[in-house]
C-alpha cells in the first residue's frame, strides 16, 4: 500500500506571494520582468508553501496509528535526523540535526514517525529552541513514554550570511523531560549515544 505524502502544501490558487515577491524585487533595484526573474515569483511562492507546510500538517495525521504496545523499557534513540528550517527573525535558513530518544512505557511509535514530527514543526517559521522544545512535548503527548530528550545541532545562515559572519559556529538546544531531566545516568546514556 502506498503511504500517502504528509508535507501538505497550500494551493497556489491565489498568487499573491508570487504578486508580493515582485514587488520586493522591484524594490531590492531589480527588474522583476527581465529573464532571469520572469518565473522567479512563481517559484518562489510555490517553495515558500513547501517550506511553510507544517502549519498545514496534524500530529494525528503523521502518527496514523502507528503505536504499538509492547513490552520494552529500554531507551529508544533515533539520532541524525536531518532537518532544514527558516528562521523567524530574519527568514534565512538554519540546518542540522536532531536526535530523540524517549523511554517507554506501554507502547512504541513506528521509528519513521519521529523524522516526520521533526519535519512537521521544522517547516514553519522557527527558533531553534522552540524546534527542540515542540519536538520532545509531541512526543511526550503522543506516546506518554517514561521520558524524552531532543537534542538539536543546527548552523544558521542569519550567523553566516550576515551579523557576525562565522562559518562554523554550531548551535546546539536540548529538551528534557520526565526520566531524561530527573535521572543524571539516564541522561548521560542518551548524550554518550549521541556522540557515537
Amino acid at each position: 500500500m502506498k503511504e500517502k505524502a504528509l508535507a501538505k502544501v497550500i494551493s497556489p490558487a491565489s498568487g499573491q506571494i508570487a504578486d508580493r515577491m515582485r514587488e520586493v524585487l522591484d524594490l531590492l533595484g531589480e527588474d522583476p520582468t527581465r529573464e532571469g526573474l520572469a518565473r522567479t515569483p512563481e517559484r518562489y511562492e510555490k517553495a515558500m508553501r513547501y517550506l511553510m507546510s507544517g502549519y498545514h500538517t496534524s500530529l494525528s495525521d503523521i502518527v496514523n496509528d502507528a503505536l504499538f504496545s509492547v513490552k520494552c523499557d529500554e531507551m529508544v534513540v533515533v539520532k541524525n535526523i536531518e532537518f532544514f528550517s527558516m528562521c523567524e527573525h530574519h527568514m534565512l535558513p538554519f540546518f542540522g540535526r536532531v536526535h530523540v530518544a524517549y523511554l517507554p512505557k506501554d507502547k512504541v511509535i513506528g521509528l519513521s514517525k519521529l523524522p516526520r514530527i521533526v519535519d512537521m514543526f521544522a517547516r514553519r517559521l522557527q527558533l531553534q529552541e522552540r524546534l527542540t522544545q515542540e519536538v520532545a512535548e509531541a512526543i511526550s503527548q503522543v506516546v506518554s513514554p517514561r521520558g524524552v530528550g531532543v537534542l538539536c545541532e543546527a548552523q544558521h545562515f542569519c550567523m553566516m550570511m550576515r551579523g557576525v559572519e562565522k562559518q562554523h559556529s554550531d548551535t546546539v538546544t536540548s529538551t528534557m523531560l520526565g526520566g531524561f531531566r530527573k535521572n543524571k545516568a539516564t541522561r548521560d546514556e542518551f548524550l554518550a549515544l549521541v556522540r557515537r
